[in-house]
């Protein structure tokens, strides 16, 4: 599937990558999960497409949370990675759940099944927007909702997470990282006008517990780190640890067990589909 899905994607999301990025990306919070819940129109319980489901970080969260619970009737997870389906299919547990190999454009969803689709973490990944917007319209019920959702480092909030950051990306190499933007295009294409309305977005910022072992595993999970090679990645951790180490304007949660607060964003846009 190399030529409907994002090179560095493939490469860096392989087999052998996934149990490090399952430790090490963080869930979702209750609210945002509660927020689109609420913008889920029509049946109820409902069926959900889910794109781009990596290891089943939000397919989790979302089994656990109240308002899906008992609320899902089905879900269909989508996922082109078999690294990723392999670890899907170890840590996710629910008979109303399958998991699929299919890209953005290609889910292989019969027509106007989903209520909603949802997409975690994934979206910039898309290498054509206007055909996955017409993927989208076609696999969704008449009021159904695509909702996209990231959970991002909170550079703003820290003096040590923007080092970090910086540091971290002057490995992306091409990568087309949710910061740039680039996935605001899928919006202005033929096929999400014709049948969506424009996106609605909310963000949330808080905090999570972090150590300097879990920031130096989550910078290591990310795609174009993983493709590193083991001298550029010991260099990397390295210097993250040095970051870390003086990272003078941290908040700390347990200061003797190295316990710090990791400051967060959640990032959810909504596109409901014309009537």
């Amino acid at each position: 599937m190399s030529n409907v899905v994002h090179n560095l994607a493939e490469k860096g999301f392989g087999k052998g990558t996934n149990e490090l990025y399952d430790r090490a990306r963080p869930s979702y919070q209750s609210d945002a999960l509660s927020y689109i819940k609420s913008n889920v129109r029509g049946e109820s319980p409902c069926n959900v497409v889910e794109l781009g489901s990596g290891t089943g970080i939000f397919t989790r969260a979302l089994l656990a949370h109240p308002d899906w619970a008992n609320n899902l009737k089905a879900l269909k997870a989508i996922e082109p990675s078999g690294g990723m389906r392999d670890v899907f299919s170890q840590t996710v547990k629910d008979d109303r759940v399958s998991v699929h190999e299919g890209t953005f454009d290609t889910t292989g969803v019969e027509d106007g099944w989903a209520d909603i689709v949802i997409i975690a973490q994934a979206f910039h990944w898309c290498p054509d927007f206007d055909r996955a917007s017409a993927e989208f319209a076609r696999i969704l019920k008449p009021n159904g909702v695509v909702a996209f959702i990231w959970n991002l480092e909170d550079r703003d909030a820290a003096g040590w997470v923007a080092q970090l950051r910086n540091r971290i990306e002057q490995h992306e190499k091409g990568s087309p990282q949710f910061r740039l933007g680039l996935w605001r295009k899928a919006f202005d294409t033929t096929s999400y006008q014709a049948s969506f309305d424009p996106p609605e977005e909310k963000t949330w910022a808080y905090t999570l517990p972090g150590t300097a072992e879990l920031a130096t595993e989550r910078a290591c999970s990310k795609s174009y780190i993983a493709v590193l090679s083991d001298e550029e990645r010991a260099k990397l951790v390295e210097d993250l640890q040095e970051i870390l180490k003086e990272g003078r304007d941290r908040e700390w949660i347990d200061e003797e067990k190295k316990i710090f607060k990791y400051p967060y964003q959640t990032f959810v846009v909504i596109s409901r589909k014309k009537n």
